[in-house]
């Protein structure tokens, strides 16, 4: 996840809070997260990327839709990450 932009990290972060969302889904929760509108010539690249990645798969809920979900990688790095966040985040703020 070190190679990771913030952008693609917090892509990361809500395609697992969710349930195989779409990419319309993902830009919605981006946009309402930065509170800026959110181009899909910046989403899309970043998707492929974490694809090319190996941290999430990509798949087809119809012809023109496509869902994300987080690999087992993905996942894993997602759990390494909290546990080095928690070395350097003060107590009050993790509880």
């Amino acid at each position: 996840m070190h190679d990771l932009t913030g952008f693609q990290r917090d892509l990361l972060y809500a395609i697992a809070r969710r349930d195989s969302p779409n990419g319309l889904a993902l830009k919605d929760a981006l946009e309402a997260y930065y509170e800026m509108e959110l181009h899909h010539s910046r989403l899309y690249p970043n998707l492929d990327t974490l694809v090319d990645k190996g941290l999430i798969e990509k798949g087809e809920a119809d012809r023109r839709t496509n869902y994300y979900r987080l690999t087992a990688r993905g996942q894993r790095e997602i759990e390494a990450r909290r546990e080095w966040e928690q070395q350097y985040l003060p107590s009050a703020i993790t509880t």
